[in-house]
C-alpha cells in the first residue's frame, strides 16, 4: 500500500473503493484508518474478497442516491444489466471501476454524474496512477451535489514514487 494514498485518505471522512481491491492487507490499513469504507469486489479479487465485499453497494449520503460497483460502463454505453438499474434505481451519483480509466462524466440522459476514479493500483494497464477526493454538500442550494472534485495522480504505473 502506497503510503500517499494513506495520507490522502486519513484526511477524508469516507472511503469509496470501486473494486480490484487485489490485496487484503491494504484494505486492512484502510480499515484501520477508522473512517467509514465502502467497497465492492471487481474481476481480478478472489474469493475471500468477494465474500469480505458485495458486487454493489447502494446507500442514500447526505440526500444524494448512490450505486458503487465495479463492471458498469460508460454513459451512454452501459452494459444491459447497469442500464436497467440505472433507469430503475435513478442513483445521482454512480461510481464503477474495471476500466481502471480515470472519467466523470454528467449523463444527462440519466442525470446522473458517472465517476471513475481510474486506478491507484501499481499493476495492471492504466497508465497514471489515480484517485478521486470531493465533497457532497450538505445544505444550500447545491445540497446534494458534489463539489471541490479532484484528481490526485499517484504517479505512473509499476512505480511507487
Amino acid at each position: 500500500m502506497d503510503d500517499r494514498i494513506l495520507d490522502f485518505a486519513a484526511g477524508v471522512d469516507m472511503i469509496w473503493h470501486a473494486g480490484d481491491i487485489g490485496s487484503h492487507e491494504g484494505m486492512d490499513a484502510l480499515e484501520a484508518l477508522g473512517k467509514p469504507l465502502i467497497a465492492v469486489y471487481g474481476n481480478i479479487d478472489d474469493h475471500t474478497m468477494r465474500s469480505r465485499y458485495p458486487l454493489h453497494q447502494k446507500f442514500v449520503l447526505n440526500g444524494v442516491k448512490i450505486w458503487i460497483t465495479h463492471i458498469g460502463g460508460y454513459p451512454p454505453r452501459y452494459n444491459n444489466k447497469t442500464r436497467e438499474g440505472l433507469k430503475k434505481e435513478k442513483p445521482d451519483v454512480f461510481v464503477c471501476g474495471h476500466s481502471h480509466i480515470l472519467k466523470v462524466v454528467h449523463d444527462k440522459n440519466i442525470d446522473c454524474l458517472h465517476m471513475n476514479p481510474g486506478a491507484a493500483g501499481i499493476h495492471g494497464f492504466h497508465k497514471m496512477r489515480t484517485m478521486l477526493r470531493f465533497e457532497l454538500v450538505q445544505e444550500g442550494e447545491e445540497k446534494g451535489k458534489v463539489a471541490n472534485l479532484e484528481v490526485i495522480e499517484l504517479g505512473k504505473r509499476g512505480q511507487l514514487r
